[in-house]
């Protein structure tokens, strides 16, 4: 049963870790350069759809972390669980006090609509995005690293 566990954590939050690679190194990259408003209209339709979806990836990948933690806490790698689920509790950290506030607002804009500082806002929700991003590949190489 831990096995299937630990297997089943680590694939859930390599794929989280996947998309959210994806979103900042093909998909935004993709959405900047369509033309004349599309890119905002692209972002905030992702930023609705993505928003209503990770926040319970990204608690669910804690809480599966953390029950592996718990669940093998004196077996040979458990120290590299533990650190794994200290990494996704700042992951979880930064979305909430960094990302999530700039996507309420961004998710809502239109060419109309948009404040006139939105390409400020969208290029600091991707800086943040980008650590937010190194923070979960480590929680991944942590968690891959725990299995063997």
């Amino acid at each position: 049963m831990l096995n299937a566990l630990e297997v089943f954590t680590t694939v859930i939050v390599g794929l989280m870790v996947g998309v959210e690679f994806s979103v900042a190194f093909v998909m935004n990259r993709i959405f900047s350069a369509l033309p004349e408003d599309s890119g905002l209209l692209a972002r905030a339709h992702g930023g609705r759809m993505l928003g209503a979806l990770m926040p319970f990836w990204y608690i669910g990948s804690l809480v599966l972390a953390a029950v592996w933690a718990v669940a093998a806490w004196d077996e040979p790698g458990s120290g590299l669980v533990v650190i794994a689920a200290a990494l996704l509790i700042l992951s979880v950290l930064m979305s909430v006090i960094l990302l999530v506030p700039i996507n309420n607002r961004s998710k809502t804009w239109t060419p109309e609509t948009r404040p006139a500082d939105w390409k400020d806002q969208q290029d600091r929700w991707d800086r943040y995005h980008y650590v937010r991003v190194a923070v979960i590949i480590g929680a991944f190489t942590l968690l891959a690293t725990a299995l063997v």
